[in-house]
């Protein structure tokens, strides 16, 4: 594979040069020539080695173009067909770094798993791309020249964020449906078709709270437009270093929370499962030959307590061990939260041993089952009707969906196969990393050159060409990942396929993002991209808020997410080029 995608490259090298090969005898006037520097770029003095006149078509033959080898050598054109060539070459070279990263990535969390790498290292790696990208685009040439070419920058950020929101999201509802009971997805059937409301897909808490997450890192965005909403020219600058600052700090914030993310998980899941356990424990014995658990108020009866502590010490010792408390929760179903007997009589027991000698007194057994009485009571506010013990039924229900919903995030549960020889797969993933990062920085440059040559042969505004170019070569490889993942029909691939396009565009707003601050500030360029923040912030809005208060979409949702792709086309178009925005 490797062989075969270097002479793919030397191949489209080799053709890209062609373009730009044209003899000088060829020429039919005498016009100054091209010395292989941009004038845009402060370039253009004589003695150049490099003397190029190129025509962009025979329409406009009478004028001559220039534009400037990256590197001084690779190749570059003024033509339009020319740079449309270009922009697919070196594209198909980005997409080739954004695999190689995406594959060493996967490589590596099997190798060292979640936390620093799941939740640092991955996220920033899956936008470096797009950072890169972002970095060149302000760096290159004069001030003026950086100024132009941010718009390829602020393109590909706005591109890259609607395009995951809209296009890879609803493609993802459309190949992942499965039949919808009772609200949520039943993994792997899909026998209702294209139902819009009978068929959709399901997701567990932790993908809510991502979605909430990529609401809040659009922060920055709002903070530095401040200075254009409040009309003031003065603050601007201030304004991108405040943003920028913000940026970082909750950049951080993020990247700590990704690594904590999973002990954060775990840790939940276990308060889920203690707490299915004493609700089931209190159902259980609610309905005991012996009485009744509650008084009519919702209190425990103590006297029926103390009868159940009696019959339940067969030897009249005057305490429980573990064999004789084990009767007591024989036909208990914990099957749904994979908890057998044993594992519930170590979890009562260790939830009433306050003496710690593995054995209950008749007090440390009351004390016990009140004191988890008052926390089933506590845990359902707003039902007056105690008495019943039906608010027990409801409670336990309510916490089994929820332990659902959790542990269909939980990737422990996923059969994996185990690694055979991790030394060799862990240098293949560095070599992945690496090479993918060499060419995500050797052609981010000439990308955003191409980008901006076409821009100046076609008249076509830079940031078109880079909101709809640029995210297919940089987030290819990550939407077809996604698309293949939510195909498999799953709750919990569901929930990770969503929670990665969550992830990556809150790495858009925050990452991405601060490397575009830092460029416009450092090199004191003009913030006025007031219509492309306002489609980031429409799009992240509308689908952050509507994926932060449901786990199940019907497939209708589909047709909400690819609506916004050409509505923030047209806003920006209306926005900028109607009432002049910008």
């Amino acid at each position: 594979m490797a062989n075969h995608h270097a002479s793919l490259l030397l191949i489209l090298l080799c053709l890209g040069g062609s373009v730009h090969s044209r003899s000088l005898l060829g020429a039919r006037t005498p016009d100054p020539v091209s010395d292989g520097l941009d004038v845009r770029r402060g370039g253009g003095g004589p003695g150049s080695p490099y003397l190029q006149l190129l025509r962009s078509s025979p329409a406009d033959a009478e004028s001559s173009s220039t534009c400037e080898e990256t590197y001084g050598f690779l190749p570059c054109t003024a033509s339009w067909p020319g740079n449309l060539f270009l922009i697919v070459v070196y594209g198909s070279l980005m997409f080739l770094a954004a695999t190689y990263l995406s594959n060493g990535s996967e490589l590596l969390l099997e190798i060292l798993g979640p936390g620093i790498v799941g939740g640092l290292f991955l996220p920033i790696l899956g936008a470096l791309p797009d950072a890169m990208l972002i970095l060149v685009s302000g760096l290159s040439g004069s001030t003026e020249t950086a100024q132009s070419q941010v718009s390829v920058g602020i393109g590909l950020l706005a591109g890259s964020t609607v395009m995951l929101l809209t296009v890879i999201w609803g493609s993802c509802i459309i190949v992942g449906k499965c039949d919808l009971h009772n609200s949520v997805a039943m993994d792997k059937q899909d026998t209702k078709g294209f139902s819009l409301k009978g068929s959709g897909v399901s997701t567990d808490l932790w993908t809510k709270y991502a979605a909430r997450i990529m609401v809040f890192s659009v922060i920055p965005f709002i903070i530095v437009q401040l200075p254009q909403i409040l009309n003031s020219t003065s603050g601007r600058h201030l304004a991108v270093l405040i943003s920028l600052i913000v940026s970082l700090i909750l950049l951080i914030a993020y990247c700590i929370y990704q690594v904590v993310q999973p002990w954060i998980q775990r840790r939940r899941l276990a308060y889920v499962e203690d707490k299915h356990v004493f609700f089931g424990f209190l159902r259980h014995i609610r309905t005991h030959p012996l009485g009744r658990l509650l008084t009519d108020d919702g209190k425990l009866d103590k006297d029926f307590a103390e009868k159940l502590f009696t019959t339940l010490d067969e030897n009249g010792d005057g305490y429980l061990n573990a064999a004789e408390l084990k009767a007591l929760v024989v036909g208990m179903q914990f099957e749904e939260i994979d908890l057998n007997e044993d594992g519930a009589v170590d979890r009562i027991m260790k939830d009433f041993d306050s003496s710690n000698d593995c054995l209950l007194e008749l007090p440390e057994f009351l004390d016990g089952i009140s004191k988890w009485v008052s926390r089933a009571r506590s845990s359902a506010s707003g039902i007056k009707n105690f008495g019943t013990g039906k608010f027990l039924d409801d409670a336990h229900h309510q916490t089994t969906q929820e332990h659902a919903q959790l542990k269909s995030g939980d990737q422990t549960d996923e059969v994996t196969e185990g690694v055979g020889n991790p030394k060799l797969t862990t240098l293949k993933a560095v070599l992945l990393l690496v090479l993918g990062t060499i060419i995500a920085g050797a052609f981010a440059d000439p990308l955003v050159d191409a980008v901006d040559n076409f821009s100046d042969a076609t008249g076509i505004p830079t940031f078109f060409i880079s909101f709809i170019a640029l995210p297919l070569a940089t987030n290819s490889s990550e939407a077809v990942s996604a698309i293949i993942f939510a195909s498999r029909k799953k709750q919990r691939t569901a929930s990770l396929t969503f929670s990665e396009l969550y992830g990556a565009v809150t790495m858009n707003n925050l990452l991405c993002l601060s490397v575009f601050l830092a460029i416009v500030y450092i090199r004191g360029l003009t913030w006025d991209f007031s219509s492309e923040v306002l489609v980031i912030l429409i799009v992240c809005f509308v689908m952050g808020t509507f994926a932060s208060f449901r786990t199940t979409f019907p497939l209708w949702t589909f047709s909400l997410a690819l609506l916004l792709y050409p509505f923030s086309l047209a806003l920006v178009y209306v926005l900028d080029y109607i009432f002049g925005w910008s």
